[in-house]
This record gives C-alpha cells, structure tokens and sequence, in this order.
C-alpha cells in the first residue's frame, strides 16, 4: 500500500490552498481512478492524504504535486490495517505512520526539494527518496516553454505534433525538450516507481 500526505508549506503567508489542490488535482484522480484506494481527502489543518495502491500513482502524484512548490509530499510505503475505513483519515497501519514521518522530514530545511519517501525496506526508501528529489529538481529548473513541450509530449503527441501546433520548427523542439531534460525524466520514471515499490518490501 502506499500512503502520500501533502502538507502544505507557509500556509500562514500564502493562505490555505487546499480546497484549489482538490479542484486541481480532480483530471488526475479520474486518470488514476483505477489505482486509488482511498480517494484523496483533506486530513486535518492544510493536509491531504490520498491511499493507493501501486507504486506508479504515487510517484506521479508526488511530482505534480512537488511541480506546485507549495507542498511538502511523503510517500508511506508498507502494509495498511485490514479493514480500512471509510477514509484515509480513519485508516491507520504502517503505512499511515511511514507517510507521516516522511512528510515531517520532507518539511525539513535539510532536505534538498520537499519530497521523502519512507518505507519498511530502509535502503529502498533512501534510493526512492534520492532519486524524486533528483526528478523534482529536474522538473523545477524546467522553464514554462520545456513544460508546454512536456505536457504535450506526455499526451501522446509526437515531436512533429508538437511542431505544428506551436508553429515552431521540430530542431526547436528537440532544442526545448533537450532542455528541459524532457528524455532523461522519461527513462529515470521506472527506476523511481521500481524503487518506490521495492521501500515497501
């Protein structure tokens, strides 16, 4: 199971933002519908918590959550109680308590990007933690022109798709995704999910 709480930071300058995350965030719960357990849910204070149960949505919503730069995101991995409550606020198990710690760390001022993952395999969960602080540095550095490109290309368009409908060249767009460091991110996502799954052994 794998647990992913997001606390949202300096929420006294800024103002609670959560109620926009869950506007924000509803495309991306249809698109994973068939991988969350627990749907995503405000816990307590500016907090939410969502239950899944495969490795590949949570580091995909650890990342578009780290893209915002207004969370801190901690990915649980480990068993959960059986029954599980109706919500992931009346859940509990080791994969609640992993979660918890890993959002605390990520909080911390130590830690590169805002991001932690925490599990029952120690050593998996410092390689998965390594590796989606790698890939949100990546991502922030990555100007909106790389993320336009991004975006598309992550929606099944090709380069030449992506050429005609910005009117731009296609060297510009291999300039743009060479960048952004689009093709880097796209081969180190399965190590990331693979590391993610193996914290939780």
């Amino acid at each position: 199971m794998f647990v992913v709480t997001a606390d949202q930071r300096s929420s006294t300058r800024t103002g609670d933002r959560v109620a926009s995350l869950l506007d924000l965030l509803r495309p991306w719960q249809a698109a994973w519908n068939a991988d969350i357990v627990l749907p995503l849910e405000r816990t307590v204070g500016d907090e939410v918590q969502i239950v899944l149960s495969t490795p590949d949505a949570a580091v995909d919503l650890a990342l578009t959550l780290a893209r915002a730069r207004e969370w801190a995101v901690g990915i649980g991995c480990g068993v959960a109680n059986e029954p599980l409550g109706a919500s992931a606020r009346a859940s509990s198990g080791t994969a609640f308590v992993l979660a918890r710690k890993a959002v605390e760390r990520a909080k911390l001022k130590t830690e590169p990007v805002p991001v932690v993952v925490a599990g029952t395999h120690e050593g998996g969960a410092e390689a998965a933690t390594a590796i989606l602080q790698l890939l949100t540095s990546v991502a922030r550095r990555r100007s909106p022109a790389g993320w336009e490109v991004a975006d598309m290309l992550t929606q099944g368009a090709t380069q030449r798709d992506v050429a005609t409908r910005l009117k731009i060249s296609q060297q510009a767009v291999s300039q743009r995704v060479a960048s952004a460091m689009i093709e880097e991110e796209r081969r180190a996502l399965p190590v990331a999910v693979r590391l993610v799954e193996a914290a939780g052994r």
